[in-house]
């Protein structure tokens, strides 16, 4: 397995199996193009998108910089085979790269796959986590 950060659109739409949804170009041209915005793809020997994660840098006045892990999907077959915690692994050496000081990524409490991968990859459980979100309308689909 290796793993490279996308680079263009067809890196993305070469994984679109890995998302939600098919991947918009024009989406993922502006998500590339955007400072701070980083999507490392797992692939196999042949070349095969097996696995992805994003991460976006966010930065605060008083605190610094940040990396939020957005997003880990890993295709079934390569599932507990530590192809999610390499991604996640990969996205913190990144973010130590940029000068971060640290990441986070929010789960549900009950999501013990996601959990186990992300406590593997040396992340620490700081308790239950509310999100709350706003439908803004611009959602997939839209743009």
């Amino acid at each position: 397995m290796e793993i490279r950060r996308a680079t263009t659109v067809a890196d993305i739409t070469a994984a679109d199996h890995l998302f939600d949804g098919p991947a918009r170009p024009a989406a993922a041209r502006r998500f590339l193009d955007t400072p701070g915005h980083h999507l490392l793809l797992a692939r196999t020997a042949d070349g095969t998108p097996v696995g992805f994660v994003s991460g976006v840098e966010t930065i605060h006045p008083d605190k610094g910089t940040e990396m939020f892990l957005y997003e880990l999907a890993v295709a079934a077959p390569a599932r507990r085979r530590g192809t999610g915690r390499a991604l996640v692994q990969a996205l913190a050496a990144l973010a130590r790269e940029r000068g971060c000081y640290g990441m986070w990524v929010g789960v549900e409490t009950d999501n013990e796959a996601a959990l186990a991968t992300y406590r593997s990859a040396g992340g620490t459980d700081e308790g239950r986590f509310a999100s709350v979100n706003w439908d803004l309308g611009g959602g997939p689909g839209s743009g």
